[in-house]
């Protein structure tokens, strides 16, 4: 089965209130056209995750973001190909965040994490997203 390097962004925000946020985005292309995912994208033959995910995020949301720790990763069959996602913590250093392929974005909080129709590997860490949005040590 082919393999799919990607690597994704966790964007996080705190409100005024201490609600932590985590940033979303709805695509709005191909198969998955509607579903939800962590922006971020393909890893190029001679990049490193990191260095992937900071292009991809100002190719498809026009904002520099500085990559942190690493924070979840994930692997994930999909019927044609097996996923291995990288998920880092992010801070966005520049840009405003603008949708230049997806159709919508969110800010979730763990409340509402669950309200939108997620991609099948995206949705395999929301239990340990919950609790880092709650203030609550992760899992290991």
């Amino acid at each position: 089965m082919k393999v799919v390097d990607v690597s994704a962004a966790l964007i996080f925000r705190t409100e005024p209130d201490g609600t932590k946020r985590v940033f979303v985005t709805e695509r709005g292309y191909g198969q998955w056209r509607g579903w939800w995912e962590f922006p971020g994208g393909k890893i190029e033959a001679g990049e490193s995750a990191q260095s992937a995910l900071a292009r991809e995020i100002r190719e498809e949301l026009a904002s520099e973001v500085r990559v942190k720790n690493p924070l979840f990763t994930i692997d994930y069959d999909y019927p044609a190909f097996h996923l291995h996602m990288q998920c880092f913590d992010c801070e966005v250093v520049s840009g405003r965040l603008e949708l230049l392929e997806h159709k919508s974005a969110a800010w979730l909080d763990a409340d509402n994490l669950h309200s939108v129709r997620w991609l099948p590997a995206d949705e395999q860490i929301l239990p340990d997203l919950e609790r880092i949005l709650r203030g609550e040590p992760k899992t290991d």
